[in-house]
Order: structure tokens, then C-alpha cells, then sequence
């Protein structure tokens, strides 16, 4: 039995043997570890934040409860802390669990404007690449070759914007970050267009939120509660949605063109 189908294998022209186990095997190998295995490591460190509660840690008051510990082991460590910092808020960009904000205010706490506004969008940055980078090994090339005349005419268009669209997502916060980082790797945009997006996209909102952060110690020291709400307030958002209106200009004056050269043909 086992040799008729190895012969009826052979005969609808399937490799089988040593040639299956050393060629193909190895290769679909690698491509599954390449695929698959990132996707993985980042469901299973999803799922260990919470259920180790990590959460809790990522709140305004565990950061009044460690003020002291902070601000000292910063002091400690050196030029390691901003290492440990960044790689920590990578971590849980890539991860795409709540905390961002929290982190962004820690770091402007803990390192000033300037600095921690400058390590937060580095790290933001490098997070949210290595989530697009994962979503697009594993899920976006094989949505893609599934994709149907909708999706591909939405890739089409987004990619002819993609960075002012990326701009807008990024400068204006009314998508979840996590969805912002997923998006453009279903639909193909290009890994330098992505970075420099969302590096730039980012940069406005991180340094103001950095710089709320970076008044915390005054207020923690009071005993007063940090009231968040000015991060929201018109002072706040109304530059950030300034900028992202500058950023569409460009996809209207496209829109505007075509539509001139379809009424002029």
C-alpha cells in the first residue's frame, strides 16, 4: 500500500523522498518561522501583560507611588535608563496594549521635554515598525493575494497618498494606535514611508504630551491628582488637527487634478 502511493505520488508529479524532507520541507520550514513565529511571540506577550496584570504598573498612580524609586534608579543607571526606557515602550508599542500615553507622560517625567519627548518617539517609532513589519510577513501578503477588486482599488489609492494619509492618522488621535500600525501594512504601503510617517506624524503629539509629563513632579510633590483632561482640550488638539489639515492638502490638490484632466478629456 505504502509504495502504490508513493508511485501515485510520483505520478501526479509530487516530489516525494529525501527531495520532500531536505528541499521542500526546509524551505516551507523557514517560511512558516519567518510568517508565523513573530506573530506568535507577540499573541503570547499580549496575552502574558495581562495576565501577569502588568496593567496595572502603566497607571498615573503607580507612577506617584514609584516617583521617588524612579527618579533615582534614572539617576542610578545612567545611560542605561534611557536604553532600558526605550526598549520597555517599544515593547509595549509592539505588543499593542494600552499604556502608550502613560509612558509617553512617564518619560517627560522622568527625562524632561526635550529628552523623553525624544526617547518616546523613538521607541514609539521602532514599536510600531516591528508590528507593521510582523503584520505584514504574516497577514498582509496573504490578504493580499486574496484581496478582491475592493481592497485592491483601496491599496491602490492609499498607497498613492499613503504618506499624507499616514500624516493625518498619526497627527489626529481618532483611531486606536494599534489600528494605524495594522492598516498600512494590509494595504501595502512601503516600510520607508510607513517610518517616516509615522515618525513625523507622531513627533507634534509626543513632545506635548512629554511636556504635560514633565510638570507631573510638581504636581505629585502638591499631593494634587494630575487632571489629564487638558491633554484633550481645544489648546491641544486644535494645532494637531491644524497639521493634519496642512497634511491633506496635498491628496486634494491631486484629487483636484484628475478631476481637471477627466473634464478637459
Amino acid at each position: 500500500m505504502s509504495a502504490g502511493i508513493a508511485r501515485g505520488g510520483g505520478d501526479m508529479g509530487l516530489e516525494t523522498g529525501p527531495e520532500l524532507a531536505g528541499g521542500m520541507g526546509a524551505g516551507g520550514m523557514r517560511v512558516a518561522i519567518r510568517r508565523w513565529v513573530p506573530l506568535v511571540v507577540l499573541v503570547a506577550g499580549f496575552t502574558a501583560f495581562f495576565a501577569l496584570d502588568l496593567k496595572d504598573y502603566l497607571t498615573l498612580q503607580s507612577l506617584a507611588d514609584h516617583r521617588e524609586w524612579l527618579l533615582e534608579a534614572v539617576s542610578r543607571l545612567g545611560w542605561v535608563a534611557p536604553l532600558a526606557f526605550v526598549a520597555i515602550y517599544a515593547a509595549l508599542i509592539a505588543l499593542s496594549v494600552p499604556g502608550a500615553l502613560i509612558m509617553t507622560l512617564s518619560g517627560g517625567f522622568l527625562f524632561g521635554t526635550l529628552a523623553g519627548g525624544s526617547y518616546c518617539l523613538i521607541a514609539a517609532t521602532l514599536g510600531a515598525t516591528i508590528l507593521f513589519l510582523i503584520a505584514r510577513t504574516s497577514l498582509g501578503e496573504p490578504l493580499r493575494r486574496r484581496a478582491g477588486p475592493f481592497l485592491r482599488k483601496l491599496e491602490a489609492g492609499f498607497q498613492e497618498n499613503a504618506m499624507s494619509y499616514l500624516l493625518i492618522l498619526r497627527l489626529v488621535p481618532l483611531f486606536p494606535f494599534w489600528l494605524v500600525n495594522l492598516v498600512p501594512a494590509f494595504l501595502g504601503v512601503r516600510l520607508r514611508t510607513f517610518v517616516i510617517g509615522s515618525f513625523f506624524g507622531m513627533a507634534p503629539a509626543t513632545f506635548i504630551y512629554a511636556s504635560v509629563g514633565a510638570g507631573l513632579g510638581a504636581v505629585i510633590a502638591a499631593g494634587d491628582t494630575p487632571d489629564l483632561r487638558r491633554i484633550f482640550q481645544w489648546g491641544v488638539l486644535g494645532p494637531l488637527i491644524a497639521l493634519a489639515a496642512l497634511a491633506f492638502v496635498p491628496v486634494v490638490y491631486k484629487w483636484h487634478k484628475a478631476r481637471q484632466r477627466r473634464l478637459s478629456s
